[in-house]
């Protein structure tokens, strides 16, 4: 199993360029199965989620190309025995965006039946949502003692839609099920984030009718066959926060090339309680400097504040494994609120390990105290943020670390260790 070895100690400093959208990418992809023309998609991460989505949609038939390092053309008419065998469980498990194989093929074919799906082992990940808007559009499911989801129906038809969680996929799932299904679909308490409104676009660019993207309610007007399209995704704002905190953490000056300032409002929030700042530099680029004031905020009546996680243009859940690890170097202390997932704060053990005065309140808050001197140590990534995480604190810990289970990382980050190269760090891979 393949390893990162860390030399940490050193400011970063340079240019970067973010990546596209991870969970853009994978929703666009499963996309195009809603058509048999030829789409083409720019912008797509070469990371390992991105692989195995591409691999399952040959599995499914679909002719993929990559025709530019970050562009693939897709023309997807399908030859795999849907009514009869499922999807390889193997690649199936290796992502949780497997699931998202199930809007544009019941919307399109009328079945599937998909393994459970995978992905990052960070608490209890329900599939009602989905269920529960497939059968409002009048799809029958099942799942079996193993897992196995099947789901049927004769005809999708448009339904009022109300999800009881603000799920992206679920959410994501029920729209590309809609813009097939006969009839108007109105979806209530949709998720709203960035990469949801890439799929919106790039159906709508495909021919779908979807009104209110980018809120919380979608009007989507049923279309009988959807057509090919060129669409780029926008940028990665997750891996554009995890560089803002690998900068901050270790006190270096990095530029952020490649990014859209409108997604970033929320990020800079919080990145401001911890006492960090950037500016802006050019229609898409921001600065972090070197001089900050590393210092957390108080409430204004002087109580330690608490930082958490909410639906979009809430701050985004996966960032918070970042921030708690910039924490430990900013002075003061703030608690983290991680609502979502029971398993992602478990990885703060691991910080604890290497120096970092932190309290575990309970699964889903941590009081985080700093600044303190992180320790080199031999630690495991657990999941895809986490990951990044430790890779900061190696950043900021004098001496060599050893990072394992680096395909968790190399799931969502693009090209990490050349990125980090060129700002300077110490970082090599090793098998």
């Amino acid at each position: 199993m393949s390893s990162y070895v860390i030399t940490g100690g050193f400011e970063l400093e340079g240019t970067v360029h973010i990546s596209g959208n991870k969970n853009a990418a994978l929703c666009c992809l499963a996309a195009t199965l809603l058509t048999d023309e030829k789409v083409i998609l720019h912008n797509i991460p070469a990371i390992e989620d991105v692989h195995v989505m591409v691999d399952l949609l040959r599995m499914l038939g679909s002719q993929v190309d990559w025709v530019a390092s970050n562009s693939v053309q897709i023309t997807s008419s399908l030859t795999y025995d849907l009514h009869h065998t499922p999807l390889d469980p193997v690649l199936v498990d290796l992502i949780r965006a497997s699931i998202l194989l199930a809007g544009p093929l019941v919307g399109r074919f009328h079945t599937v039946i998909l393994p459970p799906p995978g992905g990052d082992v960070i608490g209890l990940r329900r599939l009602d949502t989905h269920f529960h808007a497939f059968e409002a559009l009048g799809a029958e499911c099942k799942i079996d003692k193993g897992g196995i989801i099947s789901i049927t129906t004769d005809k999708l038809m448009g339904s009022k839609v109300f999800l009881d969680e603000a799920s992206v996929t679920a959410t994501e799932n029920t729209i590309m099920a809609a813009v097939v299904a006969e009839g108007r679909t109105r979806i209530q308490n949709a998720a709203s984030e960035p990469h949801v409104q890439d799929l919106c676009n790039l159906l709508v660019k495909m021919g779908a009718s979807i009104g209110g993207i980018g809120s919380n309610l979608l009007e989507i007007e049923g279309t009988k066959k959807l057509h090919g399209a060129e669409f780029t995704i926008g940028f990665d704002y997750m891996e554009a926060g995890s560089f803002l905190g690998l900068v901050g953490a270790t006190g270096g000056e990095v530029e952020l090339v490649g990014i859209n300032h409108d997604q970033l409002p929320m990020i800079e929030k919080g990145f401001d309680r911890l006492g960090l700042k950037w500016h802006i530099s050019g229609e898409q680029g921001i600065v972090l400097p070197r001089t900050q004031s590393r210092i957390i905020k108080k409430s204004v009546g002087g109580q330690t504040l608490t930082l958490d996680d909410a639906p979009w243009p809430g701050f985004p859940a996966d960032l918070l494994s970042i921030l708690i690890v910039v924490a430990t170097q900013m002075s003061g202390s703030i608690l983290i609120h991680e609502k979502m997932y029971e398993s992602r704060m478990f990885f703060i053990d691991w910080l604890i390990r290497m120096g970092a005065d932190i309290i575990l309140c309970d699964p889903h808050r941590a009081l985080i105290q700093g600044p303190s001197s992180l320790k080199p140590a031999e630690v495991t990534s657990p999941d895809i943020r986490a990951g990044m995480a430790l890779v900061i604190a190696a950043l900021c810990a004098e001496g060599e670390s050893t990072l394992h289970q680096i395909y968790q990382i190399e799931r969502g980050y693009e090209e990490l260790p050349k990125k980090l190269t060129n700002l300077g760090a110490k970082i090599t891979s090793k098998a």
